[in-house]
This record gives structure tokens, C-alpha cells and sequence, in this order.
């Protein structure tokens, strides 16, 4: 399990809307919120559902990032991602927890471990958290998560669905 996972907004949002949350408690022993990710979520209104659960789940720790450095400003990715990365980076043995593509390109670069939301459903079933994946995924993406049917086929395969 990583000690500290750092998220961004979309993980967050699908996985509270999926009522799947909960997966974020196996991959890490903290779960960090940087407050420009809150606050993209927070404009939801207070009846969100993921808004509730920032609020409600002490395990979801919002925190004030450091300062973006300039080689991740040269990305030119949101003040969510660049929070997320800055935060990650500065904590040194953090999980990044994010779907953004360019967000995700910077965090390897950068030497970052980085997951997405399928990575986290994925590795879920694996460890048998979960009995299907398919399901998990075809919620999310009732909910909105955009994901292509032939990537979201192919690493379903990889997990035997």
C-alpha cells in the first residue's frame, strides 16, 4: 500500500459519485486533497454528493499545496493538476491519483507514480476488493467518466473480464 496518495478532482468526483470512495482506503494511508482541487469541487454546491464527502470523511485530508515550481508551470495543465503535482513532488514518495492526460504525461516525467481511476478499479479487483470491474467501470461511466470502449475492453482483459 502507498503511505500517501495525492488526488486530483476527476478520480474524486467519479469514484464518490460510483459510491466506490471506499477503494481509495486500500491504495493509501493518507489521501490528499491540495485545496485548489476542493475548491474545483466545492463550486458543486454543498449538496454534492463529493462535496459531502470531503466534508464528512476525515480520511480525505484537504491541505494547502507549496508553491508550483516553474518546470511544472511550463506544462501550462490547471491549477487542480499543477496543485496535485507541486504537492506530490514536494512530499517525494507520493501517489498521483489522476485521469487528466497531460497531467498524467507530466507526472511521469517528473518520476511520479501515477494512477488513474480504471488503474484504481483495476488493481481493486485484483486484490479481489471487488468482484467485477465491469460493473464497477460501466457505473462510472453512467455517471459521466469518459473513458474509450476499446481501452476500457482491453484492460479488462487484463483482469480476466
Amino acid at each position: 500500500m502507498t503511505e500517501t496518495a495525492v488526488m486530483n478532482a476527476s478520480p474524486l468526483i467519479f469514484l464518490s459519485r460510483g459510491g466506490r470512495l471506499e477503494l481509495l482506503r486500500h491504495f493509501a494511508d493518507r489521501v490528499l486533497i491540495p485545496k485548489p482541487v476542493a475548491l474545483e469541487v466545492e463550486v458543486r454546491g454543498p449538496e454534492d454528493r463529493t462535496v459531502r464527502a470531503l466534508r464528512e470523511h476525515t480520511w480525505l485530508e484537504t491541505t494547502e499545496p507549496p508553491p508550483i515550481p516553474e518546470f511544472i508551470q511550463n506544462w501550462s495543465l490547471g491549477p487542480g493538476e499543477s496543485s496535485v503535482l507541486a504537492l506530490a513532488v514536494s512530499l517525494g514518495n507520493a501517489e498521483v491519483i489522476m485521469d487528466d492526460l497531460a497531467g498524467r504525461k507530466c507526472a511521469l516525467a517528473l518520476g511520479l507514480v501515477v494512477r488513474g481511476t480504471l488503474g484504481l478499479v483495476l488493481k481493486a479487483k485484483q486484490r479481489g476488493l471487488i468482484p467485477s470491474a465491469r460493473s464497477v467501470m460501466e457505473t462510472l461511466l453512467a455517471e459521466g467518466l469518459y473513458l474509450s470502449r476499446p481501452i476500457l475492453e482491453a484492460a479488462l482483459k487484463r483482469v480476466g473480464e
